[in-house]
């Protein structure tokens, strides 16, 4: 009889443990080889700009979604974005790879963290179910589905045809005023045109409506209207005539045109837009012109009144939707229905998620764009907390990004759940903490930019602290508390603050000093900074200063160059040396090569195949005719001063023939956020979060003001930089700035001249001042929770 035993052969399939990358060149990296232990939680670390991403997002991540997509047939993927294969060898060993990134949620008006998450599908079914009076299905309850009603006839194919009347109807929830947007847009008549003036004498103060214009000679000569009669003695027929005609055909000058009243006009080509698309001098005019209201009809809860109406003990969907998500669990633990029992059971549990990650504070209705990075991509995971995918590979951007050092322990735990679960967890990290939770570290650098894109260390955490790595050597660096802060020059006051969850706050922050407002994530610290005083700047005699963490606005072809403004002196001093113009030396003007029109690479559609781009053969990638590339300044042509990097057009710019100040004080500035390894013709699209940050500030640093606000500067720096950083606002503070910084990093806090908190927890929880001094005052009373770790980081 044969026996049993356990002691087996291991199988072959239990063989591939490890994620294997062999020869990764994309962007900056060096032939990179390493290999990442599969089901363990592994953080990338490395200075901002040494290829991190790099590796991780643009490499392991992007093959892995293109070998998925290529399983799918050709037609399918038609419908997904082209993705090329990442510059590497071989990479072995991959499983499906789930991205949860800091990239900003779709800011569409009817995006809601509800809709983003199941949480709201489930309270519709919910509602749909249990609501009294009922009134349809969950579409009924839901803001983004209109009711429509129709009728007809339709022909059915039976034997003999047949035409059979019928009818159709559909209950939805949305608000027919707003359309499930919640706010009303009015335009302001005053802004479109001057009642004084005829429109002989240029009454329109729209832009591109000027006297001489096809734009004013259709009103002028369409026969509706009196051209030299003031708009204001205008009689009403003539009013509605000149807003709110219907669109009529008819010929101006021999030429078919289609006349109709300026309003709907101006909405079709203006306000149907994506305003960040529009020319300065049209956004300005639409931010003028047009108002937004909340809707009267819904009182801003998007929803009809049919949808408002139905209730659970007293509560309908707008009232659930707007309560804070830690209330709304609470509420859902309440119900006790058989009926529906696994769907409260997956609520609670969805809810309950929202509590787990630290966004108990937000609302179902809080509209997706406007949440932080760091807020998205906690949204982003609540999908995955209770996911039963397993061997599956997670990859994080700096999940601790706006988590105050409280939150962090439970992203922590978060990150090791899904370790736990058998999953593969990639995280590239910056902050200490959650460093020190890694079963295996990934240290790339050296440097950053052409300096990095190499594997410094690979190995446990205590290695890496000994490893000598520019990370080692800085992992327990830690800040110490000024012994004399600096003395306030004056102050600015808030008083009576309510934006959001604040509690009528009154605060006096203090001016000519580095002030640091802090507090757990959601406490209150950007409606205070943001909604109070940036707002309200019209009261503050010196100017403010605002860099706030939204995304830098950009295409393939912006690049360090023209954001910041550095190119424009470029072109003239090109222009200057060559007596030319200096639109030659634009890649998206006169001089940019008439092959790829300027991108250096052309983009090739291959129907359902993937889409390929090949460098231009023409300009070989230089995106510049080679007329232009003829014109020297300094010996160097533009395509050669377009790849140099920040260190090194500083450089050129400061001394010899190319000196050129204007351009020079620019670089300094970059040089400033510890941005020098950047190429300045980089497109804007390669580059991180933290480098999009220090290039806003670098930008910023520019404009004229007594007063500057930065939300968060320290996201995505390094712990070496966040040392240079503290140096630049003391010498933002040293020049006679005042510099109020919102912030959760303990070392900005412990250099800080004075500590604004708030909390004490968040949502309702929180608005209100729990602590105003200086850092060694809140260490010695250890008061509030920011007091506790700021001890402990001190070591006090």
């Amino acid at each position: 009889m044969a026996t049993r035993t356990d002691r087996r052969a291991p199988h072959v399939a239990d063989s591939h443990d490890v994620i294997r990358v062999h020869g990764a060149r994309e962007n900056n990296l060096k032939d990179v080889s390493i290999e990442i232990p599969k089901r363990r939680l592994t953080v990338f670390t490395g200075v901002s700009g040494s290829g991190k991403s790099s590796l991780v997002f643009s490499t392991i991540a992007a093959e892995s979604q293109r070998l998925i997509n290529e399983t799918y047939s050709a037609f399918v993927q038609g419908f997904m974005p082209t993705l090329a294969r990442p510059e590497v060898d071989v990479l072995d060993g991959l499983t499906t790879v789930i991205t949860v990134d800091q990239q900003r949620m779709g800011g569409d008006p009817r995006s809601t963290v509800g809709t983003a998450t199941d949480a709201n599908a489930m309270l519709r079914i919910l509602f749909s179910r249990l609501g009294a009076p009922h009134i349809g299905p969950p579409g009924a309850y839901a803001f983004n589905v209109p009711s429509v009603r129709a009728s007809g006839a339709i022909t059915v194919e039976r034997g003999t045809k047949k035409a059979v009347k019928a009818t159709f109807s559909r209950t939805g929830g949305m608000c027919p005023r707003c359309e499930g947007r919640g706010t009303v847009s009015d335009l302001d008549l005053t802004q479109l045109y001057d009642d004084s003036k005829s429109l002989a004498d240029g009454a329109v103060t729209i832009p591109g409506y000027g006297t001489d214009g096809w734009n004013m000679r259709l009103y002028k000569e369409s026969g509706f209207l009196d051209p030299d009669k003031p708009i204001r003695k205008y009689t009403k027929r003539e009013l509605h005539d000149f807003l709110h005609h219907e669109p009529t055909r008819m010929k101006i000058a021999g030429i078919n045109m289609t006349y109709e009243g300026l309003i709907p006009r101006v909405q079709k080509s203006m306000l149907s837009k994506d305003k960040e698309a529009m020319q300065p001098h049209i956004r300005e005019f639409v931010d003028r012109a047009v108002t937004f209201t909340t809707c009267p009809e819904c009182d801003g809860t998007r929803l009809s009144e049919g949808a408002r109406s139905s209730k659970i003990k007293g509560i309908s969907i707008a009232d659930a939707c707007a309560m804070q998500i830690s209330d709304l669990a609470d509420w859902v633990r309440g119900l006790d229905e058989p009926s529906v029992a696994p769907l409260l059971a997956a609520l609670r549990q969805s809810l309950d998620s929202f509590g787990e990650i630290g966004l108990g504070y937000l609302s179902l209705d809080r509209p997706s764009g406007t949440l932080s990075g760091g807020e998205a991509q906690r949204v982003k995971m609540i999908r995955h907390l209770g996911s039963s995918l397993t061997d599956v590979t997670y990859v994080f951007d700096e999940p601790t990004t706006g988590l105050h050092p409280h939150d962090i322990q439970r992203m922590n735990d978060l990150l090791l759940r899904l370790r736990d679960k058998g999953n593969t967890v990639l995280v590239v990290e910056h902050k200490p903490e959650t460093i020190a939770i890694a079963d295996h570290v990934v240290d790339l650098g050296p440097g950053a930019g052409t300096a990095g894109g190499t594997v410094c260390f690979e190995g446990t955490v205590e290695g890496l602290r000994t490893g000598g790595t520019v990370t080692g050597r800085h992992f327990d660096d830690r800040a110490t508390l000024k012994e004399k802060p600096r003395t306030p020059t004056g102050t600015l006051e808030i008083r009576g603050a309510t934006t959001h969850n604040l509690q009528g706050v009154d605060v006096d922050i203090p001016l000519g000093v580095l002030a640091v407002v802090t507090g757990v994530a959601g406490s209150g610290k950007s409606s205070l900074v943001h909604g109070s005083l940036v707002k309200g700047r019209g009261s503050v005699d010196t100017g403010v200063v605002s860099v706030d963490q939204g995304p830098i606005r950009g295409s393939r072809r912006s690049n360090p160059a023209t954001y910041t403004g550095l190119l424009d002196p470029i072109r003239k001093a090109f222009a200057k040396a060559n007596g030319v113009k200096p639109a030659l030396f634009s890649s998206n003007s006169e001089g940019a090569c008439p092959t790829c029109n300027g991108a250096g690479v052309i983009y090739t559609d291959l129907a359902m195949m993937a889409g390929v781009a090949t460098t231009c053969e023409e300009c070989e990638g230089k995106r510049f005719q080679a007329s232009v590339l003829e014109y020297r300044l300094g010996g160097r042509d533009i395509s050669e001063v377009l790849a140099m990097s920040v260190t090194e057009a500083q450089k050129f710019f400061g001394e010899g023939d190319a000196r050129t100040p204007a351009a020079h004080r620019v670089l300094e500035r970059l040089s400033d956020v510890r941005l020098g390894y950047l190429n300045i013709g980089q497109p804007l699209t390669t580059l991180s979060g933290g480098e999009r940050q220090r290039l806003k500030l670098a930008t910023h640093m520019a404009e004229k003001g007594g007063v500057y606000v930065l939300d968060e500067p320290t996201a995505g720096l390094h712990l070496a930089d966040v040392e240079q950083l503290l140096g630049l606002l003391d010498r933002l503070v040293d020049s006679g700035k005042s510099v109020i910084v919102v912030e959760h990093h303990q070392a900005v806090m412990a250099h800080a001249d004075w500590i604004i908190d708030l909390g004490p927890g968040a949502g309702h929880d929180g608005g209100r001042i729990v602590f105003e001094g200086s850092p060694a005052d809140l260490v010695a009373a250890r008061s509030t929770l920011t007091g506790e770790h700021l001890a402990a980081y001190v070591g006090a």
